[in-house]
């Protein structure tokens, strides 16, 4: 029998994205795989049944996930899910590694192999399989058009007959993929566009992309690309060079985070309460606590006359492309190991072991392991 790809409808609420697209199911059967779909997964996507040629349609979750080989997944299965699954099935997406033991132990109890793509090693080989760079890329993009969107005023300069009024400014704090997305965005639109980040090898980045670098004179460059988290000391002087320049902005866009941790508080009150009547503030990072003193996730609060935004399943707000993108990253890592419509895993593959989370009734992952106490 050939390999079978399932792919179950998303059940998270606000989550629309789906793990494979019509393209990418064409490349599947090219490996000679076959792909099980739930009737109705790619709705919320815009992806209607009907465009998805050759593929098996299942009436529900459940039986997608006790007749596949390997799962696509957009988030972590539920514990019910998990239950249906073949022991000794795979299991790949961002399933949040880091968020749950009891998720790890019942992936062991099946004989699971789980592949969770936050853990994808930082190398030039695998940037086509990064789904936390496409999606952030997704984030970035739309967190500017909010911010945009919830201003009182212009982001482009504009002239009348008036007179002309003068671009908004807008401050993006955090200059990773979803940073540079936003700053790019903004800028497209046409704000005049300043930027910080405590890794200073970002600056050239940020001034590429036609924005000012804001230089507090704190570094907390770490490893695999990712920031460290800074000491007391360096937090009062990020927060104190920083205070000013969000004072200065129309528009604040923060998109700061650490994998796996909650995110950094970089925006206090009293920075807030600096800020000019009507500034908008959208906070990328509601869903891992927010780096604004004052986020609700999920919701727009108004702070005295400032307005803070908690979005959240951002990249879903966007979810055909979003989609494409993350399916392709599935594909991409996946694909190679797929021979003659079987599976052979290469455990002496880099990318392939080091996002293993469980194989074999085993926590593969050791930083995973530590941190859940497994």
């Amino acid at each position: 029998m050939p390999l079978i790809i399932g792919v179950p409808g998303e059940s998270l609420a606000g989550e629309r994205r789906l793990s494979v697209v019509p393209e990418v199911v064409k490349k599947y059967q090219s490996l000679g795989a076959q792909v099980v779909l739930q009737k109705g997964a790619g709705v919320p996507a815009h992806f209607p049944d009907s465009v998805f040629d050759g593929v098996e349609l299942a009436a529900d979750a459940a039986a997608v996930f006790g007749t596949a080989d390997v799962l696509l997944c957009v988030q972590p299965p539920s514990t019910e899910c998990i239950a249906a699954m073949k022991p000794g099935s795979v299991l790949l997406g961002m399933l949040q590694p880091w968020s749950s033991a009891e998720r790890a132990r019942q992936l062991m109890e099946r004989g699971i192999t789980a592949f969770a793509l936050e853990l994808l090693p930082r190398i030039t080989r695998s940037q086509s399989m990064d789904v936390l760079s496409s999606q952030a890329a997704v984030a970035g993009y739309e967190c500017a058009l909010i911010a945009a969107d919830h201003s009182p005023k212009f982001f482009p300069m504009l002239t009348y007959a008036a007179g002309t009024i003068r671009p908004a400014k807008v401050l993006v704090i955090g200059a990773g993929v979803a940073g540079l997305q936003a700053i790019a965005t903004a800028r497209r639109i046409g704000a005049m566009v300043e930027a910080y980040d405590v890794r200073p090898e970002t600056r050239e980045q940020v001034e590429s992309l036609g924005a000012k670098f804001v230089d507090t004179g704190v570094s907390a460059a770490g490893s695999g690309g990712y920031a460290r988290e800074l000491s007391d000391d360096e937090k009062a002087r990020q927060a104190e060079r920083l205070a000013k320049a969000v004072a200065q902005c129309d528009a604040l866009i923060t998109t700061a985070a650490i994998p796996g941790k909650a995110a950094p508080k970089i925006i206090s009150a009293e920075m807030i309460a600096r800020m000019k009547p009507g500034a908008v503030v959208v906070d990328m990072a509601a869903e891992s606590g927010g780096n604004v003193e004052g986020t609700v996730a999920g919701e727009k609060v108004w702070i005295s006359d400032v307005l803070v935004i908690g979005p959240t399943h951002i990249a879903s707000r966007m979810p055909v492309h979003a989609s494409e993108m993350y399916a392709r990253n599935l594909f991409n890592f996946i694909s190679p190991f797929i021979k003659d419509g079987a599976l052979a895993l290469d455990w002496e593959d880099e990318v392939m072991a080091g996002c293993c989370l469980t194989h074999g009734g085993e926590l593969r992952h050791a930083a995973v392991k530590q941190a859940l106490g497994l």
